[in-house]
């Protein structure tokens, strides 16, 4: 009996622990191969990762400043709209006056317009003498008349054109906020791959991007594209390298027009303008509505533009160099002319 009763106890204690293990046992069974882990990028990647993130930042800060230019541009019509408007209401005021001022004398002579009265004279001299009075007086109110009708029309225009300009003014300021926002998180997704490499690697990073540009201008100047191009500049485009190369090693900083940092269009239209010539703000306005000129006659003070979506810009110095300010982390440098890829050249004057 008492070894039955040993026999039942231990079943029962086997039979719990059993049921106690199974559970672990069962989630042990069921439980996902944790997945490999994803190979490291190699430096070339990561650089060229990297390199991606900075154009699209470049190309939507070409957004961000073509918006910025054109609001720019709409506030200050706005201002002048409106200043055409007090004034043409002031004349119209004027206007009312000159108006009343007659309604009134024709009140004083009884209620009776001037050429009714002319009738009515028995004194044929008075009637000649009238006449033409009557006639020049007509004509003047005619003449009023005509530029309260010209005037208040000119008013209804100002103020069509000042509530289209606002309109645009508004949707220039939302793509100035859009492209502001990509531009950060570009900036900030490259930043955060640099930040997650040693110091080493940065340093190795920085030697690839070296021999990558170095790769690129050794192959561009083998094709002899320089054979027979122009080394002397006229007066305003030695002003325009001057000005460029003086702001060596100020930094990049997107929407910047100076003096103590730029972007890459930024410094182009800095350094033309200290030249005395207005060219647009924008790399990708540049490229469109400044005139192209072959890469074989290229002079200093020409601009090259790169890239397809034409999304930077730097300016030709001459020797097959320029000077451009390269992307965020970077400061306004000398470069190759080749180290990256030409889409065309232009020439301000």
């Amino acid at each position: 009996m008492n070894r039955r009763r040993h026999a039942i106890a231990a079943i029962t204690v086997i039979c719990a622990l059993t049921v106690l293990a199974s559970p672990a046992l069962t989630l042990q069974a069921s439980a996902a191969p944790l997945p490999p882990p994803a190979p490291k990028k190699s430096l070339e990647e990561v650089r060229q990762e990297i390199e991606t993130l900075y154009r699209q930042a470049a190309v939507a800060t070409d957004a961000y400043n073509l918006a910025e230019e054109r609001a720019e541009e709409q506030s200050a019509e706005i201002v002048e709209l409106a200043r055409m408007i007090v004034e043409g209401r002031e004349k119209i005021s004027v206007l009312k006056a000159k108006a009343g001022a007659a309604a009134r004398a024709q009140y004083r002579n009884g209620g009776l317009p001037d050429g009714a009265q002319l009738v009515l004279t028995n004194d044929p001299q008075l009637f000649l003498d009238n006449a033409g009075r009557l006639k020049a007086g007509a004509k003047a109110t005619s003449d009023l008349l005509g530029e309260m009708t010209r005037t208040q029309a000119e008013l209804d225009v100002y103020a069509k054109d000042a509530s289209t300009n606002w309109t645009t003014l508004e949707a220039d300021r939302v793509k100035q906020a859009q492209a502001k926002k990509e531009i950060n998180e570009k900036i900030a997704a490259a930043e955060k791959l640099e930040d997650q490499l040693e110091a080493e690697e940065r340093e190795r990073l920085r030697r690839l991007e070296e021999e990558a540009r170095s790769r690129a201008q050794a192959a561009w100047l083998d094709t002899g594209v320089l054979d027979g191009t122009k080394t002397g500049a006229t007066p305003e485009g030695k002003k325009a390298v001057a000005f460029a190369t003086a702001q060596i090693g100020k930094p990049y900083v997107w929407g910047a027009e100076g003096p103590g940092s730029y972007d890459c269009s930024g410094l182009t239209q800095s350094a033309w303008g200290a030249a005395g010539r207005n060219i647009p703000r924008t790399s990708q306005e540049q490229w469109r509505l400044l005139p192209h000129v072959d890469v074989k006659d290229m002079r200093p003070g020409d601009l090259i533009v790169y890239y397809k979506d034409a999304s930077h810009i730097g300016m030709y110095v001459g020797n097959g160099t320029i000077v451009h300010a390269p992307r965020p982390g970077r400061n306004v440098t000398l470069a190759g002319a080749g180290s990256m890829e030409i889409l065309g050249v232009v020439r301000p004057s």
